[in-house]
């Protein structure tokens, strides 16, 4: 389960608390779901539902259940759900047509999967509850947008990776078990994550979720590419994380974090099985198309990580890590843990990468302030179009910057044990 990981540095005593606090938006790249023609492209809200607390009390009138409906605002650095061709997924792993497949090391990995290595270990106890209730004030609010955001990305891709379960059955049951496997454990972090949501009186409308976001439809490749990232930054996170507030109990303000570690193992796990589906498919990663394409999805992520936290660098303060040491970190081993697969990466670690990236967060803040401003909509839209286009300049610079060429479709010799 640990194939595609690089050996991780040290982290204790590295991150220290910022001392910038700008309002949290929070967000994370998320995957997953079926198309739905009839979903609007307009601004959309996710609904959030009060849970009472004393069940003996009479329920409240009805208007007051409404007022209790939280959402979550959509803007271009908000989770977005995705889609694919699932006919052209049921012939890239009809073993008849394709040749490369490995069955074998799918095998291998489905006996990894049905092993469950999770099975009892998400399992809450009394000090969820006791640790809600010591939050109040801003950083309340700042754990319940953490829950929700982190609760939406792992119900997409227990969406995405069940609809793939369903419809690869008859052409590769092999492959179509170890996506409902995955869909298994995305729907166990979702259901996790939505308990802790309960701690705080609230509870995410999961069916609602499903019916009323907005799908963005990738093709399988670009799915490969998008959710292999989505899965290896989402363990760095996790891990780095649970190193942090292992090193540093003071911090550890929820108990949701002590659960990290064997969490990230799922998303280790999820992203060696992608790794393998990208090997049964050289075509990807053999050619110039796939270098640039390579590229340009480490650059989407890491960018919109980057600029989603730096907009929420509450929550990191809160538990006691520097937002930006904290990203670029995650960004560097991520990145040398994808370039044993993809077949080119950004230079992440040439001190221009996080200048650029640096000049993206002040640009993003002056968006964000020019659309909350008091103006009409014809001068905060005038307003954004200078803005609009030095961000892209900033990114297409950053993606021109001279990248690594990395990877390998046969990686067996490059598959280090994970070290704790």
């Amino acid at each position: 389960m640990a194939a595609e990981m690089a050996i991780v540095k040290p982290i204790v005593g590295k991150f220290g608390c910022s001392s910038t606090t700008t309002a949290p938006t929070p967000g994370v790249v998320i995957l997953g779901g079926r198309r739905n023609p009839r979903t609007s492209n307009a601004a959309m809200k996710i609904r959030m539902s009060s849970a009472a607390t004393d069940t003996s009390a009479p329920p409240p009138p009805r208007p007051a259940k409404k007022a209790a409906k939280q959402g979550i605002n959509e803007t271009l650095l908000t989770p977005r759900f995705y889609t694919t061709d699932f006919d052209e997924m049921e012939t890239l792993f009809n073993t008849e047509i394709n040749k490369n497949l490995n069955q074998a090391e799918f095998e291998a990995l489905l006996q990894e999967f049905k092993t469950d290595y999770n099975q009892t270990h998400f399992v809450r106890n009394k000090e969820f509850k006791e640790a809600a209730d010591k939050l109040q004030g801003p950083l309340r609010q700042i754990f319940v947008e953490f829950l929700e955001r982190s609760c939406t990305a792992e119900f997409s891709g227990f969406l995405l990776y069940k609809e793939l379960g369903r419809r690869l059955k008859k052409t590769n049951p092999v492959v179509a078990e170890i996506f409902s496997l995955m869909s298994r454990d995305e729907a166990r972090h979702a259901g996790f994550l939505n308990k802790g949501l309960s701690d705080f009186n609230l509870a995410l409308d999961l069916g609602f979720l499903t019916k009323a976001r907005k799908y963005t439809f990738f093709k399988p490749k670009f799915i490969f590419y998008a959710t292999y990232l989505s899965e290896k930054i989402g363990y760095w996170r996790y891990i780095t994380i649970y190193r942090h507030l292992k090193a540093n109990p003071e911090y550890q303000c929820y108990p949701i974090f002590k659960y990290f570690e064997n969490w990230c193992q799922d998303e280790n796990r999820h992203g060696d099985f992608f790794s393998a589906l990208m090997k049964a498919q050289p075509q990807f990663l053999n050619d110039w198309k796939a270098k640039l394409w390579a590229r340009f999805f480490c650059l989407s992520v890491y960018v919109t990580m980057y600029l989603n936290d730096c907009q929420r660098t509450a929550f990191y303060e809160g538990i006691g890590l520097n937002t930006k040491e904290f990203d670029m970190h995650v960004i560097i081993e991520t990145n040398r843990t994808t370039a044993r697969i993809f077949p080119a990466v950004p230079d992440v670690e040439n001190p221009e990468f996080k200048m650029r990236l640096d000049r993206m967060v002040e640009i993003n803040q002056k968006l964000v302030a020019a659309g909350e401003g008091e103006d009409i909509a014809l001068v905060k839209n005038l307003k954004r179009i200078p803005l609009v286009a030095a961000l892209a300049s900033e990114l297409l610079a950053t993606y021109l910057m001279k990248p690594i060429e990395s990877g390998s479709v046969d990686i067996a010799e490059f598959e280090p044990q994970l070290v704790y």
